[in-house]
């Protein structure tokens, strides 16, 4: 169980350094703002996605065992996280911090409120500081894009 502990936060670390890169990015590349926001918007689309997938393994029971979650709420969850992923590459801008921010949070607190009963204590505690961080990161990039383009 400590190997899948140390293994889960290198690897939620890890998954931190492009949020992180597409800000010092925005800041020292400044004339590639575009392209480094729409790379971000994609990256976070990508883990959004990749996170409602999480739900596809606990939805995938095995149904002799007495589970305190029906499948199909997992599975709806699921869903709900992976169309938003695609819907925030489809949006314009302005709208795509405001879903990314929403949907991380949201991710967050479907797994805090609903899920937990599935996730060790360390996971909980490990995923609202990433969790934190990604909408920290998703306000900057929301705020330097309005800043530059509307600003």
């Amino acid at each position: 169980m400590i190997a899948v502990a140390r293994l889960a936060i290198f690897v939620g670390l890890a998954g931190l350094i492009p949020f992180i890169g597409a800000i010092v990015a925005l800041f020292l590349m400044p004339h590639h703002s575009i392209v480094v926001s729409n790379w971000f918007y994609t990256y976070s689309a990508g883990i959004l996605a990749f996170m409602a997938g999480v739900y596809w393994t606990i939805a995938l029971q095995r149904e002799d065992r007495c589970y305190p979650m029906s499948p199909l709420v997992s599975m709806l969850f699921s869903q709900i996280f992976f169309i938003a992923a695609g819907v925030g590459l489809l949006v314009t801008s302005p709208w795509k911090a405001v879903l990314f921010t929403v949907a991380f949070l949201g991710l967050y607190l479907v797994d805090a409120r609903w899920m937990k009963i599935y996730w060790p204590a360390w996971y909980l505690r490990l995923r609202l500081g990433l969790t934190l961080t990604v909408v920290v990161c998703q306000v900057i990039v929301a705020t330097w894009f309005f800043a530059v383009h509307y600003g």
